[in-house]
């Protein structure tokens, strides 16, 4: 039997107790949904007449809508929160104690206050002073949303980069030291791309919650995804009945695909990165340099005798 440094390796009877959990885990899970859509079906929410709204083209235009606003909203607030990232990660592992706590401070902060109330309070302070800021239009519940969504996925970001700064081995930093790098220097060159590539499956995974986030823009009236196809459902009557059940399948199938992209385009990067051929190549064995004259020698009756003389 065979053991890890985290666990043991469950033994004969474990393994069959553990494949007896997961037949019957499944099972519940699939009598679960069997029920569920069974229920549904008894309340006519599979009828055609029902699904038949999303072969309209207006509707199919809104819920386009919805998707490249979504889209939009998290591309900003994903790149801003990645700069956040860095720049709180840094900050945090200043050697500079007031600069280490202005970053402690916002990290811990935020990432303690409810995403939904920073969102909130961003809009009605964007809503007060609309016109002093300069926003346009819907522009106050726009950027609401992302400087929301920057702020708290920043801050965990930058906890994210902070620990895989700190895992990076201390060797690497005094040798770019010793070579003469300013910290700077270290901190871009060295310490941070490792980082980056040690903790990108964490960093792509805050990246799909961001993603998600993006729905919260419904309770401040921004016209992502979410919000588009509730409108849409309450403004439509199919048999008297507005179309919930349907819309609300379609939507999280929608948002399901699009997490399962980002997460397919991070492990396609990471395997990529994985077989990048980086760093310095060792360079081949040569036979040692001969310094002239060293070999002239010949062994004399009195010892060794130089050939030139």
């Amino acid at each position: 039997m065979s053991s890890s440094v985290l666990y043991d390796a469950p033994g004969p009877k474990a393994r069959i107790r553990n494949r007896l959990y997961t037949v019957l885990g499944s099972a519940a899970v699939l009598g679960l949904i069997v029920f569920i859509v069974i229920r549904l079906a008894d309340k006519g929410q599979f009828d055609p007449d029902l699904w038949n709204i999303f072969n309209n083209a207006g509707v199919r235009i809104r819920i386009r809508d919805g998707i490249l606003t979504t889209l939009q909203a998290f591309a900003a607030a994903a790149v801003l929160s990645l700069a956040l990232g860095v720049l709180l990660a840094v900050a945090r592992l200043s050697d500079h104690r007031p600069v280490r706590w202005l970053a402690t401070g916002f990290i811990e902060f935020f990432r303690a206050v409810p995403l939904l109330i920073t969102i909130y309070v961003l809009w009605v302070l964007f809503l007060t002073y609309k016109g002093d800021l300069g926003f346009v239009g819907e522009s106050s519940t726009y950027w609401a949303l992302v400087i929301g969504l920057t702020i708290y996925n920043g801050s965990v970001q930058a906890e994210v980069l902070r620990a895989g700064i700190n895992s990076v081995p201390t060797g690497q930093r005094e040798a770019a030291f010793a070579l003469g790098l300013s910290k700077t220097q270290v901190m871009t060159s060295v310490l941070i791309p490792q980082a980056v590539r040690a903790m990108l499956p964490t960093i792509i995974s805050q990246l799909v919650v961001t993603l998600k986030d993006t729905s919260l823009g419904f309770i401040i009236t921004f016209e992502e995804l979410l919000y588009a196809t509730r409108q849409m459902a309450t403004t439509i009557l199919v048999n008297g009945e507005d179309p919930y059940v349907p819309v609300i399948i379609v939507v999280g199938t929608i948002y399901v695909a699009m997490c399962l992209l980002l997460s397919s385009l991070a492990t396609w990067i990471e395997k990529r990165g994985r077989r990048a051929k980086t760093g310095i190549a060792v360079a081949p064995a040569a036979e040692p340099a001969e310094a002239p004259g060293v070999l002239d020698v010949t062994d004399g009756p009195n010892g060794p005798v130089d050939k030139k003389n």
